[in-house]
C-alpha cells in the first residue's frame, strides 16, 4: 500500500480516536467572588446558587463536563485581577464569572478582552460594566434599571420632596442620577447625599436628611449593608418623624430582611427579584435553595443561577466552544428564571427583565418583600438613552 495512504489512514484513526476524548474534555469556569470581608454575603449567595444549579441540572453542557473553580478575592480589585489572570493562563478556563462589586468586574474586563474569554457578571450593577469589554455578559441587573421605576412610583404616590442617600461608588451614583432625573422631571425636588462605601457610618448623613424634612429618603446600599442602615435609621428617629423610607431592593435584601425586625415593615422598594415572587419556578427555587444552603436566596443568588443558565445554554449551542462563539451564543437568549422572563440583550449583552414594586410585610412569622406592581421587559435606561 502507498505509504501516503497508510499515513492518511493512521491520521484519520487518530482523529476519530480523539473525538470521544474531546467530548469528555472539561470546560472549566472560574468563579471569582468575595467569600471573605465585608461583602461575603454576596459570595455565599452566588456560590450556593451555582452549586444548586449544577445539582439540579447536572455537570455537563455542550458535551463537556463543567467544572467550577471557586476563588476568593475578598472584595479587592487587585486580587480579582490576579485571580482572573491565573484562571485564564494556568487553568485555561472557558469563562470567568461572579464579580461581586463593580470595581472587581472592571479589574477583570481587560483580561477578558485580551484572552477572548467571556466574563459573566452575576452581581456588579454599574451600567458601564458591559461596555468595559465585548466579552462581558451580565445576568444580574443595573442600578438605573431598578431605580427608574421607584422614581416613577414615588411621583405617582404623591411624594414631592426626597433626600437621596447612596453609597459613593458606581452603582450608587447611577442610582442617584437615575432617581434625580426622573423624579425632578415629574415635578419633585431632590437633595443628594453620598456615604463612603467602606466602613460606612450613616448617622451624620441621616441627621442631615432629617434636618431637610423631606417626604421620603431614597436609599441605595450594597447587598448586606441594609441592616446597619436600618438600625441607624431607627436610632436617629426618622421612622417616627413621618419620613418615609423608599429604596432599591439591595437595602431590604432577602438575606438579612428578617434580622431588621419591625423597622423594615412598610418599606417600599423596587427590584428585579424577591424571594416572595409568586411563580412556580421561584417557589421551587426558594424551597430547593433553603434546603440545600440553609438560608433564604436573595437577588445575588438569582444572578448566579441565571449566570449558570446562560453559560450552559451557550455551551450547548456551541457544542462546548468558548471565546467569541460562546458570547455570540448567549446574546439574545431568553429563558424563564425564578425572577420571571429574562433576555440577554443582543446589542448590549445586558439583562432585560421585569422590575417589581414591593412592600415589606410579615407573613407566617417572616418578613417578605411582597410585590404589588411591575414594569415588564425593562432595559438598562443608561444604554437605552444612548441607542440611536
Amino acid at each position: 500500500m502507498d505509504r501516503r495512504l497508510v499515513l492518511a489512514a493512521a491520521l484519520g484513526l487518530a482523529a476519530a480516536a480523539a473525538l470521544p476524548a474531546r467530548a469528555q474534555e472539561v470546560a472549566k469556569i472560574g468563579l471569582i467572588l468575595p467569600m471573605t470581608g465585608p461583602f461575603a454575603s454576596t459570595g455565599k449567595q452566588i456560590e450556593a446558587a451555582v452549586k444548586l444549579f449544577q445539582a439540579r441540572n447536572g455537570d455537563t453542557a455542550g458535551g463537556r463536563k463543567v467544572q467550577v473553580i471557586l476563588k476568593d478575592d475578598g472584595g479587592t480589585a487587585d486580587v480579582t485581577k490576579r485571580l482572573a489572570q491565573e484562571l485564564i493562563v494556568n487553568d485555561k478556563v472557558v469563562a470567568i464569572a461572579g464579580f461581586g462589586l463593580t470595581p472587581l468586574a472592571l479589574a477583570a474586563a481587560p483580561l477578558a478582552t485580551q484572552a477572548k474569554v467571556p466574563a459573566i457578571v452575576m452581581a456588579a450593577a454599574t451600567s458601564t460594566v458591559t461596555e468595559a469589554s465585548p466579552f462581558v455578559v451580565r445576568t444580574s441587573f443595573t442600578l438605573a434599571q431598578v431605580t427608574v421605576p421607584m422614581a416613577e412610583w414615588a411621583a405617582r404616590d404623591g411624594i414631592r420632596k426626597v433626600v437621596t442617600l447612596v453609597s459613593d461608588y458606581g452603582p450608587g451614583i447611577d442610582a442617584e442620577k437615575a432617581f434625580t432625573e426622573v423624579f425632578t422631571k415629574a415635578g419633585g425636588t431632590v437633595e443628594n447625599l453620598r456615604v463612603p462605601l467602606r466602613n460606612p457610618d450613616f448617622s451624620p448623613f441621616l441627621q442631615r436628611a432629617a434636618d431637610a424634612k423631606p417626604d421620603a429618603v431614597f436609599v441605595f446600599t450594597p447587598s448586606g449593608v441594609g441592616a446597619q442602615f436600618m438600625k441607624q435609621f431607627v436610632e436617629r428617629g426618622l421612622d417616627k418623624g413621618g419620613i418615609r423610607l423608599i429604596s432599591t431592593g439591595d437595602v431590604v435584601d432577602d438575606d438579612i430582611l428578617n434580622d431588621m425586625g419591625d423597622a423594615a415593615l412598610g418599606v417600599v422598594s423596587t427590584h428585579h427579584y424577591s424571594a416572595a415572587h409568586d411563580s412556580a419556578e421561584n417557589k421551587a427555587f426558594v424551597e430547593a435553595f433553603r434546603k440545600a444552603a440553609g438560608f433564604r436566596p436573595n437577588f445575588m443568588a438569582v444572578g448566579g443561577w441565571d449566570g449558570m443558565q446562560a453559560l450552559y445554554a451557550g455551551l450547548d449551542a456551541t457544542k462546548g466552544q468558548g471565546g467569541q462563539a460562546l458570547v455570540d451564543a448567549i446574546k439574545g437568549t431568553t429563558w424563564t428564571s425564578p425572577r420571571g422572563l429574562l433576555t440577554i440583550d443582543g446589542a448590549t449583552r445586558d439583562v432585560v427583565q421585569s422590575v417589581y414594586v414591593r412592600k415589606v410585610e410579615r407573613k407566617d412569622g417572616e418578613l417578605w418583600n411582597v410585590e404589588f406592581g411591575s414594569s415588564p421587559a425593562v432595559k438598562d435606561p443608561v444604554k437605552a438613552a444612548k441607542a440611536p
